[in-house]
């Protein structure tokens, strides 16, 4: 990317030290880095547009509401989502899957059966795990590979007419690998079976057409492309979001109350009880509108450069073994050195300020498919650099060294 360096002055922590060295941040999957464009925009709105939005007629309410139902817009617009109101704003990834399978509970019995990956984050396990405990329905797993792969053929094996829903993460927060959703969402459909896509990971690195790949629901975060943390948006086609119960009870989400009956409001508000986190929301289109100004394409590039760059200089630097080699991934890259705990490892970058995230990353079930206790992960954004790959290759020899 020819204006990374300019892109760079965009994010005030990059200059930020870090034991004596300059940051290097290598933890984009867990959060990426928030530009002073979004800074400034959450700010704004606490100085001139604080107030409680939709109920209000004066001058502060409309104009918090006109920014909160622009973001709504502006997330609509982005994922190709036919409708605004099939846009729900949520706490994030987390929150989004859990108002699925708790409103799923009254759809499911005990002769129907579940189906996730073997590489989904603990998020997109749990929460089916706990309807399952509830309804005695069958929890399944498509396993993966040793090259971090879906395992295609054996999904296709497990496809019959009791699957009702297939849970699948975009990306794998572990290892990269981009997973063939529109193949599992037609091979799904074929089958009657709904899909609901995990995009935590993909969302913050290419664009995704939702309407054209045809999915069911589709959950995401803001902190992963570059808006605050508590915030995210669940998506899903309309009718399906009528079928579900809202998952909270509370001010917004109702057209009328008495105590005899309480008739629920139309979407989107059905599922947005409370006051929600406006400007978290307004942040949240701010950080589209910045990520769109420098283009997906650019960034997809740019990252993907990185990826090639870094997975060769990481092959040649002994000791290291690198978990997952698909063609098909996002720039992420998880790997021990020698037989060092990664834990260690990481301790030691951070003195060198590189950060960079150690452990199984909420996927115990693919370290465990692995026999490890967890890895180093390395996740590149945009804003990266090769000269801080360098950083992390020496910071690296230094470790091997220092601990023999």
């Amino acid at each position: 990317m020819k204006d990374v360096y300019k892109i760079r002055e965009d994010f005030p922590i990059l200059s930020k030290k870090i034991n004596g060295s300059d940051l290097v941040y290598f933890d984009n999957a867990a959060t990426s880095q928030t530009p002073t464009h979004v800074i400034q925009k959450i700010v704004e709105y606490y100085e001139n547009h604080n107030s409680n939005i939709h109920r209000g007629l004066h001058s502060l309410s409309a104009d918090a509401t006109n920014q909160y139902e622009s973001s709504r817009k502006k997330i609509q617009n982005h994922f190709g989502i036919k409708n605004d109101y099939e846009v729900i704003f949520t706490s994030g990834t987390t929150h989004g899957i859990n108002i699925v399978s708790s409103g799923l509970e009254s759809q499911i019995g005990s002769s129907d059966e579940l189906i996730v990956s073997e590489m989904e984050h603990h998020s997109n396990i749990v929460p089916w795990q706990i309807l399952c405990e509830k309804t005695g329905a069958k929890l399944r797993v498509i396993p993966m590979k040793d090259n971090g792969s879906i395992d295609i053929e054996a999904f296709k094996k497990m496809l019959n007419n009791n699957v009702k829903f297939v849970f699948v993460n975009h990306v794998s927060n572990s290892l990269g690998t981009i997973n063939p959703i529109k193949e599992i969402i037609d091979l799904s459909h074929k089958n009657k079976t709904k899909v609901l896509i995990d995009g935590a990971q993909g969302a913050a690195h290419f664009k995704i057409n939702l309407s054209e790949i045809d999915v069911d629901y589709y959950v995401a975060s803001a902190h992963k492309l570059c808006g605050p943390t508590g915030v995210g948006f669940l998506y899903g086609k309309s009718e399906l979001l009528e079928e579900l119960p809202p998952y909270q009870g509370g001010g917004e989400m109702i057209s009328s109350v008495t105590f005899e009956k309480t008739e629920y409001a139309d979407l989107p508000h059905k599922f947005e009880a409370g006051t929600p986190n406006i400007s978290g929301v307004i942040g949240f289109g701010a950080a589209i509108d910045y990520m769109n100004n420098i283009g997906f394409d650019n960034i997809e590039a740019h990252e993907q450069e990185l990826l090639k760059y870094a997975t060769d200089r990481l092959n040649k630097t002994p000791g290291i073994k690198i978990y997952g080699d698909q063609v098909n991934k996002i720039s992420v890259i998880s790997f021990n050195l020698s037989n060092h705990h990664p834990s260690d490892i990481g301790s030691i970058l951070d003195q060198f300020g590189i950060a960079v995230r150690t452990g199984q990353h909420c996927t115990q079930p693919i370290m465990d498919y692995y026999k490890i206790p967890g890895t180093v992960r390395v996740s590149l954004s945009f804003y990266n650099t090769k000269s801080e790959i360098d950083l992390l290759i020496d910071a690296l020899e230094k470790a091997s060294t220092m601990l023999g």
